[in-house]
């Protein structure tokens, strides 16, 4: 009995040991499919900190706050949280954007030629300088935007190192030669779509980064003109890709910043040397910007904000969980976020429990200077003032209209930082579809509330704006969820969320007047790129096309020329073998 029993524990270890294996095996393959091949950790390499950075920098307060200063062409850069100075930033000139297109297309030549796994170091030597750096990041998003740092974290960090970790992770899949079905005549060939570089692309963009990382994985050089406002921030975030690029082993001259008045735009966005142009912003912007690239007939990419809407169910479950949601959605970076909620649908049974959810939780936000009161601010600042009138004339409207302006409503002057931009957190509800506030993209922190009666008005009143960016669905009931989900005229749906899929790079994008071109996840990457065809024998040297007699030129007879086409038609696109074959009686007596 005793050997059977140690046999039968033999056994038993051995089964646990093979599960444990295969259990290990599987959970390797798991994350290496999430997380790519680590081939290597990337390199360390270190850029200069601006002193603005540093602990204790103190700044100097601007009299005038205003980007422009008088008997110069410098950008005058200030922190609209508190008015402190930056300091001048020269804007780039048309024969500077042309020498830079020049550089980036001599760099792009030997980039080009680079492999995947190479491209894949720059971007974990990135990756790795960015960890190991959040807080000057951070500090430098806030002193020029007037963000938080939490609204740093999520708006730079967070979304910069997931498009990093996804592009090493699943960027070659993307952009590896895919086979392509062939057909019956065509049996003897082999087809394969390539996507290959286009050479200097182009950015308009908020977030440098995203579109440096498509750029350069996808072969390309790219130029990168970001705001005036945040002309400071764009020359240390630039320094870290191109020392990224250098200690790689690779041209700086890849990657280029330039920031230039809107007069000189044109000669970035006409410019013959660009391949490819990307636009984050408004549609009157949007309008000037094709048209100059028509001129050299490059393709641009557009995504021109929108007016989402966020509708919460009758049966959701959670409302407070829900509400927290929302106030993320809404309140996040002062609501100057392109797929912030700018709406929110409430039907009948939680519209006045979620009103009185979020009402305390609005006026108890704090609004300020992260960095100088980093424990007492919920809110930061906007990056100007210039849209506060139009704001407060907006929402003054609705209430003439009926809505009810709860909190806020106005520009805040802060007592201790009056240089600063800030308005006030607002809640605005009873707002109806037809008022102008419901139609027109706010980019500001205000928590708008509308009443549906149901899940078809809601779906109604989320597609009665010119946009289509993103949307947000909250309910448990699968068939309204799937209703609104396919019924809402958007490019982009959160379930029981919000903006997700900005966070996993699914294709970012919308419809109607929110724009057209998709970035982010595969279509990104392959937007970047020349899609193309390859046909190509399928036995070398053994069987290839040759062009039967009756078909060659010049051609010995018409008639028996056009019974052989009518016969190869049939015989590879007959719906029927009979008709296939008479397809092949008619090639075999015309030949």
């Amino acid at each position: 009995m005793f050997p059977d029993n140690l046999d039968r524990l033999t056994l038993g270890l051995s089964w646990l040991g093979l599960c444990a294996v295969a259990t290990v095996f599987a959970l390797s393959v798991y994350f290496r499919t999430l997380y790519g091949d680590p081939e290597d950790s990337g390199v360390d390499y270190s850029v200069p900190i601006p002193e603005q950075c540093r602990p204790n920098w103190e700044g100097e307060e601007l009299e005038e706050v205003q980007l422009k200063t008088q008997g110069s062409s410098a950008i005058q850069c200030y922190c609209p949280a508190n008015g402190k100075s930056l300091g001048l930033v020269n804007p780039a000139t048309a024969d500077g954007i042309n020498r830079a297109v020049l550089k980036a297309s001599e760099a792009q030549l030997q980039w080009a030629k680079t492999g995947f796994r190479e491209r894949r170091t720059v971007l974990r030597t990135l990756l790795k300088y960015i960890l190991d750096n959040q807080e000057a990041i951070s500090v430098a998003a806030c002193l020029d935007s007037g963000k938080t740092r939490i609204d740093a974290s999520f708006g730079e960090i967070l979304v910069t190192a997931e498009k990093l970790k996804w592009t090493i992770a699943h960027g070659e899949k993307a952009l590896r030669a895919e086979k392509r079905p062939t057909n019956f005549l065509m049996m003897y060939k082999v087809n394969e779509v390539r996507w290959e570089p286009l050479g200097v692309v182009a950015a308009c963009f908020h977030n440098l980064m995203g579109p440096i990382i498509s750029a350069l994985f996808s072969g390309n050089a790219i130029i990168v003109k970001g705001s005036e406002a945040t002309a400071w921030s764009s020359r240390y975030f630039m320094s870290i890709v191109q020392g990224a690029l250098k200690a790689c082993g690779h041209s700086s001259a890849l990657v280029q910043s330039v920031v230039c008045w809107p007069s000189v735009a044109p000669s970035l966005t006409s410019h013959p040397g660009i391949s490819h142009i990307t636009f984050i912003g408004s549609r009157s912007i949007a309008h000037e910007v094709c048209k100059s690239a028509a001129k050299a007939l490059t393709p641009v990419c557009v995504e021109l904000g929108g007016k989402d809407a966020a509708i919460v169910l009758d049966d959701v479950k959670d409302l407070p969980k829900v509400a927290s949601i929302l106030m993320r959605g809404v309140f996040q970076s002062a609501g100057q976020n392109c797929i912030g909620v700018e709406r929110v649908i409430a039907c009948p049974t939680v519209y006045d429990k979620l009103v009185a959810i979020v009402e305390p939780r609005i006026r108890a936000l704090r609004i300020g200077s992260a960095l100088d009161d980093p424990e007492d601010v919920d809110v930061g600042a906007m990056i100007s003032g210039a849209s506060f009138s139009r704001l407060e004339e907006t929402i003054a409207e609705a209430v003439e209209q009926g809505a009810r302006l709860v909190v806020g409503g106005r520009r805040y002057l802060h007592p201790n930082y009056p240089k600063g931009h800030y308005f006030s957190p607002t809640l605005l509800v009873d707002v109806t579809s037809n008022m102008r506030v419901a139609r027109e993209e706010l980019f500001a922190p205000v928590f708008l509330v509308m009443k549906a009666a149901g899940v078809e008005d809601a779906i109604r009143i989320a597609n009665s704006t010119a946009y289509g960016l993103g949307a947000s669905v909250f309910g448990t009931h699968r068939g309204n969820i799937n209703s609104v989900v396919e019924q809402v005229k958007a490019g982009m749906v959160s379930v029981n969320d919000f903006a997700v899929y900005y966070a996993v790079q699914l294709p970012f994008g919308g419809v109607k007047g929110s724009g057209y071109g998709r970035f982010a996840g595969e279509e990104g990457l392959r937007s970047l790129c020349n899609t193309k065809a390859v046909c190509r024998d399928r036995f070398p040297g053994v069987l290839s096309t040759a062009i039967p007699k009756p078909l060659d030129y010049p051609t010995r007879s018409a008639r028996k020329g056009w019974e052989m086409c009518r016969g190869i038609v049939e015989l590879g696109y007959g719906e029927t073998w009979a008709r296939r074959a008479q397809g092949l009686w008619r090639v075999i007596t015309n030949g």
